[in-house]
């Protein structure tokens, strides 16, 4: 399978206010609901610059959080008070107290304020080597924001109470390298009116018809639709594949996803043939590869699955969000494909409290690749503030270890997961016996007497957790048995069920290229190649979590 590097796309939005540095910033979002606070960024020198437009007088606040929290932050603040620039690092720890950074690692560029707005602009390392502060990766990154009207006194910024929000950024994403004409054709899959119901998690899912196309086309561009507010409110989309033997009735209406009554020809949308998550941008295929449409083994329906976080319980929420697709008939080379790998999202997943660095994997083996390979998703997870086990699960509050390939040339394979051998997890807390025939879910123990009658959950949460119980749970997951399923494009159920496989050696592991603070990035220079078209990582918003693409 050839590998590419992966281009995203980016405009620049109408800004609230003028005046600047002059500095050109190709990144530009809007970071509240009300047009009252614009983030632009971008390279500069080495280091990353950013602009904050926002509509006050008095102090704008901007950080990094690992949970989009003001616990364990990293923050700047900065404003112009009585025609004088000021810029402040600061850091929280993980009771939120604020506390002002010895080492000042945001330098002022620019900063104007007028009768409504205050502009500030500042550079940073991307690694500064401050325990205090956060590394800026490749990764998505939780941003915060805050402002007020008053500026920073002799005690510090006072609180800013409402005037706050998050949102999950991709911050190097390349520079533009291409612009598709204004006369592609696109179509759009987006949900209509969409009900969210006053719940932590709801996922959505509707079946659209793809266009009726008398030739072959491909997919060139997938741009996210989403509507203006709710760019907190989705977490990710999943675009599936299903079958073909299907009047239009099935596309009346949508449903809640995985629910007892959901109807039946959402359970043949197996195959995934996009993904994107909170973070990104529009994603556009090379020059010499799209997403096949209009022949015999293309999709003719679609499911768009959307996963709607809602934590607060906010009510009465409408939401109209989804995906566009610009396609053509000029013929790329190669077939684009998609494969799920990673680990079954299942309360097998198990990760035990108090532990700084526990990782997970799940392994696409070569029986199911055929390709004489190993795809291994790895994810690892801080727990050192919990006290009780975390879960695997569907929810923003569970967790999911999970990899969306896009590759070519496209191979009959689409999903490719796995999970530890249960029995020797609970084996490990001093589990002997489970209740057979399995009757309920999670099932039952029978023994040892201190487990008698608990569920799997119930035991495992019962055990008494150290640090080194933990490391040496983690030794053991790490080196079971794996049970293996994988599904092949023509096939909606996994063609390979319940395989069981040992974990392959490892001849040449990951290593992570040392930080080199103050250094230039190669990201900021233009030179990125990251080895697939694209590796999406799905993972809750938990924890504190890694995703590694192999």
């Amino acid at each position: 399978m050839c590998r590419w590097p992966l281009l995203l796309l980016c405009g620049l939005l109408p800004g609230a206010a003028a005046g600047g540095s002059g500095r050109p910033f190709p990144h530009r979002t809007l970071l509240d609901s009300e047009g009252k606070y614009w983030l632009s960024w971008g390279p500069w020198g080495g280091r990353l610059a950013f602009r904050l437009e926002v509509r006050t007088a008095g102090y704008v606040g901007f950080g990094f959080s690992p949970t989009g929290t003001m616990a364990a932050a990293d923050i700047v603040v900065g404003g112009v008070l009585r025609g004088r620039p000021y810029l402040q690092d600061y850091f929280t720890n993980a009771n939120r107290e604020l506390k002002k950074d010895v080492q000042q690692d945001y330098h002022l560029e620019y900063a104007m304020e007028n009768s409504t707005h205050t502009i500030i602009e500042f550079t940073r390392e991307l690694h500064t080597c401050d325990i205090n502060d956060k590394s800026i990766t490749e990764s998505t990154v939780r941003v915060i924001w805050a402002y007020h009207h008053e500026d920073v006194g002799e005690a510090g910024p006072k609180y800013h109470e409402s005037s706050r929000g998050t949102k999950s950024l991709r911050l190097l994403n390349p520079e533009k390298t291409n612009v598709l004409s204004t006369a592609v054709p696109y179509f759009d899959l987006v949900n209509q009116d969409v009900p969210i119901p006053n719940k932590g998690t709801t996922y959505w899912c509707q079946m659209f018809k793809i266009p009726m196309l008398q030739e072959k086309h491909h997919v060139v561009k997938v741009k996210p639709v989403i509507q203006r507010g709710h760019e907190s409110l989705v977490h990710h989309i999943l675009l599936y594949q299903c079958s073909s033997n299907f009047s239009d009735s099935v596309l009346d209406h949508g449903h809640e996803c995985y629910h007892p009554n959901m109807p039946d020809a959402f359970l043949t949308c197996e195959t995934v043939i996009f993904a994107w998550a909170i973070g990104g941008e529009g994603f556009s295929y090379p020059p010499h590869v799209g997403l096949s449409l209009g022949t015999p083994l293309d999709p003719h329906y679609v499911l768009l699955e959307v996963h709607y976080d809602n934590p607060t319980y906010k009510e009465g929420l409408i939401d109209n969000s989804g995906l566009r697709l610009f396609h053509t008939t000029d013929i790329r080379k190669y077939d684009a494909g998609v494969i799920e790998a990673g680990l079954w999202v299942s309360l097998f997943h198990t990760i035990p409290p108090g532990l700084p660095d526990f990782r997970s994997e799940g392994h696409c083996t070569l029986e199911c690749l055929e390709e004489g390979d190993n795809l291994i998703t790895e994810c690892r997870y801080n727990t050192k503030d919990r006290a009780r086990m975390t879960w695997g699960g569907l929810s923003t509050r569970n967790e999911m270890c999970l990899s969306y390939l896009l590759y070519y040339p496209r191979i009959n394979l689409t999903r490719c997961a796995s999970i530890p051998d249960i029995m020797e997890q609970l084996q490990f807390i001093g589990v002997k016996e489970i209740y057979r025939p399995v009757t309920t879910w999670p099932f039952i123990i029978k023994s040892p007497k201190q487990y008698k009658n608990l569920s799997f959950m119930d035991a495992m949460n019962k055990f008494k957790w150290t640090k080194k119980e933990g490391l040496a749970f983690n030794k053991i997951v790490l080196s079971l048995p794996v049970n293996v399923r994988c599904s092949k494009t023509d096939n909606a159920e996994w063609s390979i069920q319940g395989m069981t496989a040992l974990p392959p050696d490892i001849e040449r592991p990951y290593k992570a290229e040392p930080l080199v603070c103050g250094a230039s990035s190669t990201s900021l220079r233009g030179n990125v190649s990251l080895e697939l078209l694209l590796c999406f990582m799905v993972l809750g918003g938990a924890l504190s979590s890694t995703g590694l693409c192999p």
